[in-house]
C-alpha cells in the first residue's frame, strides 16, 4: 500500500525541501520505490536540491493539463535507481493545481511507487492545501523558535480537518514532528526553545532533531540531499529520521552540547 507523505510547515525557510529530498533519498536507498513531488508552483526548488534542474523538460502541471504523461515528466535520480523527481512549473499559476488533477496523478503514481513525498509550500496557500489534502502521513517541520512553532500548530488544525481522510471518516493523518536547525548551545543560553518545550506545545511524535549545520547549505549548493553526506551530523540525523519513520526505535542524538576534547579545550578548537 502506497503511503503519501506531505512535508509541511506554517513558516517558510525551515527546511521543508531539504527534508523532502533527504527523506525521499533515504527511503529509496532502503529499497523502496519513491517519488518526490514539488507542489510549490512558481518557486520550485526540489530539482535544485536534487541536482537535476538541467534535466527538466516537462513538469507536474504539464501532466495535470494532459500536455505530457508521468513518465515524460519524472526524472530518475542518477545516484539511486529507486528514486524519481517530479518537478513543478516555474511559470504557471498556483491554481493550476486542481484537486481532480492532483488526485489523478497521485492515483497513477500509487500503482508503481511505495512512497510519494510531497514537498509543500509554506503556510496555507493553495499548493500547500493540495499537498495536505491527499496525505496519509505528515512531517511537520519547525525551527525551535516561538513564531515557527505557533505557525506549525495552526497547520495541525488543517491537517486534522481538511484532508481527504477527514472527509471520508478514515483514520486521521499520522503526524510527526521534525525539529530543524537545533543548536544545543543556543538552547542552553535561552535563545532557542528546548525540544521538550516544542513537543509540549505541539504534542506530536518526535521523528527527529536536525542539528544546525553548514553541511545543509553545502549539500544544497552541490545539488545533493544532505543525507548522502555521511560525515555530517545533519546527514546522520536525517538517516535516523528515515529509520524511525520505517519503525525502528533509535535514541535521539544531537540534543546536548558536545564536550570539547583535550586539544579543543587547550587551543579553543
Amino acid at each position: 500500500m502506497t503511503r503519501i507523505i506531505v512535508v509541511t510547515s506554517g513558516k517558510g525557510g525551515v527546511g521543508k525541501t531539504t527534508t523532502s529530498a533527504a527523506v525521499a533519498m533515504g527511503l529509496a536507498q532502503r529499497g523502496h520505490r519513491t517519488v518526490v513531488i514539488d507542489f510549490d508552483v512558481g518557486l520550485r526548488n526540489i530539482d535544485l536540491i536534487m541536482g537535476c534542474e538541467r534535466r527538466v523538460v516537462y513538469d507536474f502541471i504539464n501532466v495535470i493539463n494532459g500536455e505530457a504523461n508521468i513518465n515524460q515528466a519524472m526524472i530518475r535520480d542518477k545516484r539511486c535507481n529507486d528514486l524519481y523527481i517530479l518537478p513543478t512549473s516555474q511559470t504557471k499559476d498556483k491554481e493550476a493545481l486542481t484537486r481532480k488533477g492532483v488526485g489523478k496523478v497521485l492515483d497513477e503514481l500509487s500503482e508503481s511507487f511505495d512512497y510519494i513525498v510531497c514537498d509543500s509550500p509554506a503556510g496555507i496557500e493553495h499548493g500547500a492545501k493540495m499537498a495536505m489534502y491527499f496525505a496519509d502521513d505528515a512531517i511537520v517541520v519547525t525551527n525551535p523558535e516561538v513564531s515557527s512553532v505557533r505557525d506549525s500548530d495552526r497547520m495541525l488544525g488543517i491537517l486534522a480537518s481538511k484532508s481527504r481522510r477527514a472527509e471520508n471518516n478514515q483514520e486521521p493523518i499520522k503526524e510527526y514532528l521534525l525539529l530543524t536547525r537545533y543548536c544545543p548551545q543556543r538552547v542552553k543560553q535561552g535563545e532557542m526553545l528546548h525540544v521538550d518545550d516544542v513537543q509540549e506545545i505541539l504534542s506530536l511524535h518526535l521523528l527527529g532533531v536536525i542539528p544546525e549545520s553548514r553541511s545543509v547549505l553545502s549539500a544544497s549548493n552541490a545539488g545533493k540531499p544532505v543525507i548522502l553526506d555521511e560525515k555530517s551530523d545533519a546527514g546522520d540525523a536525517y538517516a535516523d529520521v528515515v529509520e524511525r519513520y520505517l519503525g525502528q526505535e533509535l535514541p535521539h542524538r544531537f540534543l546536548e552540547v558536545q564536550r570539547k576534547g583535550l586539544l579543543g579545550r587547550l587551543f579553543g578548537g
